[in-house]
């Protein structure tokens, strides 16, 4: 399920993939903090796709993902991961590389 689009660069489209069990927690508190660090920048074209490993076992196998939960920046490459609630906005963005650091939260 797609559930969210933004432009997060200039001329390059991210693509995120986040894995989640359920509505454990974690789970939840990963897509707020995930939303919330889109919704800090500007619009456009970013696609967030988050899959339930409950209900789809298969595609957390397929991407090698044995945590949950785990954010995959799929495009621009590298991919990266990341793993954990998230909570730290300032890191998420300067590790998916949205260099927002002057930005106050």
């Amino acid at each position: 399920m797609t559930v969210g689009k933004r432009n997060w660069g200039k001329e390059s489209r991210t693509a995120l993939r986040l894995y989640v069990a359920g509505s454990s927690p974690n789970s939840v508190l990963a897509q707020n903090n995930v939303r919330a660090v889109m919704d800090q920048l500007p619009q456009g074209e970013v696609t967030l796709e988050v899959i339930d490993v409950l209900a789809n076992p298969a595609r957390a196998q397929r991407d090698r993902v044995i945590v949950t939960p785990t954010l995959l920046r799929l495009s621009p490459l590298p991919e990266l991961r990341m793993i954990g609630n998230l909570r730290d906005r300032a890191a998420l963005l300067l590790s998916l590389g949205l260099g927002l650091g002057e930005t106050g939260s």
